[in-house]
């Protein structure tokens, strides 16, 4: 686990738009946002500057605008908010995430031949091993 407080939705949506953008001013990033989901330009600057507080992001001037990039991954940030979820709700386990996950959200065909994909790469592995 990382020492950087976790991100609320909004700091999550502004950062993963951040990510797509690769580097952005307060502007750009307000801009990128979909349609639907209409955010203020000044909650958008606000979310920034506290991703940059925690550690996220990294802010420098260029002449008078401000540009902001990612100085976490998604995958990293990803990895520590599923850890800090299992560990909260599941006590560290899994399975039972998992299994919440495809109980309550369904699993597709094409999803199903993924993980018996997955499930028969980690036999293999284990058996190998």
């Amino acid at each position: 686990m990382s020492d950087r407080p976790a991100l609320s939705k909004g700091e999550m949506e502004v950062a993963r738009t951040l990510w797509e953008l690769g580097s952005a001013t307060v502007r750009q990033v307000h801009a990128a946002f979909p349609a639907g989901r209409a955010m203020d330009f000044a909650t958008v600057q606000t979310y920034l500057r506290r991703l940059e507080a925690k550690g996220y992001v990294h802010g420098r001037l260029e002449g008078r605008v401000r540009v902001y990039r990612a100085k976490v991954k998604p995958k990293t940030v990803i990895r520590e908010t599923i850890d800090d979820v299992l560990e909260r709700l599941f006590g560290g386990e899994a399975l039972p995430l998992v299994r919440h996950l495809i109980e309550e959200r369904g699993i597709n065909d094409d999803e199903l031949a993924q993980l018996r994909a997955l499930l028969d790469k980690l036999e293999r592995q284990h058996r190998n091993g």
